[in-house]
């Protein structure tokens, strides 16, 4: 009789117990069976590489990038040269480097080939971020032209460079601002007439808007607005498309749309004429608003219309927007000096706005749930489509229809395996059609998806996968991407 057989067997069957011989047991299991699993812990601290977990790992890239020495936190793409990205990471600094794979041949198909392929070779870096002395966990380049790269840290500072040739690879280090503890998120403004201007939160509640001129040597780093509504860590900002309204959520459930160059003051709006910086105001006090947990991501529709929300446990909120058309007759204000907080008001006057759809402004327009935690990422699809995509902790991505009450068009539940979802971004380039979107994950897996209706039902409209990080979320996970046009994509990984 074998061991597994008496381990198995009902102790409380007396028949059974008479049949079963204990001297037979005993010759059968000696009391010293186990001394071998002595000899192997022996042999694994003799040799540790014979307990080793052998990982195969599936690398579908064609370049990589290996010079940080920590975790990638952020990572941001050229506007003009697409190929020049930039990475920021927990070594406490940031590379900024080509991306353009090097010509190399035709590697054999399987690893088993003989002879083995030889080990692929790293991009070179262009230049190296220095001067932080914590994480990076945000960075972006300036629009319209990326003449300036931010970099943002868990130090407080907001350190700047600049590049004159307008190449993206001549580099040298500009200014540098430290006015909070940590920096949550940074992100560019849109607006034409106020051209390399950045956006960010902090984990002190407050928001920074800064604008960056190196022709001004007395202070080419120049805040223009400050605010401090929030009761909360700041969590995500976004600009609306015509970049003159920031709007940002934070921890304690609030939503603020800011009025950052008097524009909405220019135009009228009550709100902003009785001094508040705010021209939309949403907090935990209104309780059809509120999310308990917080809100964690905000995106604004392509027309300007409403921002989306997204907070705890698979909470979207939508809420109305006021848009500040401008006059085609009317010049905008001249952007020389840059958009410093002296020029803000004047520049509202001078852009001659109007108020318009301004009587939904602030107005919860929906409210929805169709996930079970945490919404990290929204995107809205590039017109005439008009799809709201989020991503969630939980693994899922879920598409809502915005032009159909927000009906949930796909909830993708596989997703990511169960891990959390990082960020999501639709394709925006004429020859995708705007329906593809991309996707990364804790999985280590980047995916992405075809959201037309009623194609690949099965697969939830899986449309192509890339391998080559390491999952599980911790020590692995992609925590971000860039992708251009949508012909090649671009990873940070948390390994």
């Amino acid at each position: 009789m074998s061991a597994h057989e008496t381990h198995h067997q009902n102790p409380g069957d007396e028949e059974d117990d008479a049949m079963f011989d204990p001297a037979e047991a005993e010759e059968e299991i000696p009391e010293d069976e186990d001394a071998h699993m002595d000899s192997d812990e022996e042999e694994a601290e003799a040799d540790p590489s014979a307990t080793m977990e052998e990982i195969q790992l599936e690398n579908d890239s064609v370049a990589h990038f290996d010079a940080h020495k920590d975790s990638i936190f952020c990572i941001a793409q050229h506007p003009i040269h697409p190929e020049i990205v930039a990475t920021g990471g927990g070594d406490d600094c940031g590379y900024i480097f080509d991306s353009t794979p090097p010509d190399r041949p035709v590697l054999p198909s399987s690893y088993q080939s003989s002879p083995q392929p030889v080990e692929r070779q790293s991009l070179p870096a262009l230049h190296k971020l220095e001067g932080h002395t914590d994480s990076l966990n945000a960075i972006t380049f300036t629009l319209p032209k990326g003449e300036y790269l931010a970099s943002a840290g868990l130090d407080g500072k907001l350190r700047v460079w600049h590049d004159p040739s307008g190449s993206g690879r001549q580099w040298s280090f500009l200014a540098e601002a430290a006015e909070v503890d940590e920096i949550n998120w940074l992100i560019p403004c849109p607006h034409p007439a106020y051209p390399n201007t950045v956006a960010l939160g902090a984990n002190d509640n407050s928001v920074w808007v800064y604008t960056i001129n190196a022709a001004d040597a007395s202070s080419p780093l120049t805040i223009v607005q400050a605010f401090y509504l929030h009761t909360g860590p700041c969590t995500a900002g976004a600009w609306t498309p015509d970049g003159k309204l920031l709007a940002t959520v934070s921890e304690d459930s609030s939503l603020y749309v800011w009025d950052v160059f008097g524009e909405a003051a220019a135009a009228g709006l009550a709100s902003a004429q009785t001094g508040s910086p705010s021209v939309v105001a949403l907090t935990d006090a209104d309780e059809r608003f509120k999310v308990e947990g917080g809100l964690f991501s905000v995106a604004v529709a392509p027309n300007g219309t409403f921002a989306a929300v997204g907070g705890a446990e698979g909470h979207i909120r939508i809420v109305g927007l006021p848009r500040l058309d401008s006059s085609p007759s009317t010049s905008t204000p001249s952007s020389k000096k840059g958009a410093g907080s002296k020029s803000k008001a004047g520049g509202g006057k001078q852009a001659g706005v109007t108020a318009a759809g301004s009587g939904q402004a602030g107005a919860l327009l929906a409210s929805f749930q169709a996930q079970a935690d945490s919404v990290e990422t929204l995107a809205f699809s590039p017109p005439p489509l008009t799809l709201l995509a989020a991503g969630s902790v939980d693994g899922t991505i879920a598409l809502f229809d915005s032009a159909h009450r927000f009906a949930v068009r796909r909830h993708i539940r596989d997703a990511h395996d169960e891990e959390a979802v990082i960020k999501v971004e639709f394709v925006r380039s004429q020859g995708a059609g705007g329906w593809l979107l991309t996707s990364c994950g804790n999985d280590g897996v980047v995916r992405r998806w075809d959201t037309r209706g009623g194609t690949a039902a099965a697969a939830q409209g899986l449309a192509g996968e890339w391998k080559g990080h390491r999952g599980g979320g911790e020590g692995g996970g992609v925590m971000g991407f860039v992708q251009g046009g949508g012909q090649y994509v671009v990873t940070a990984g948390d390994e």
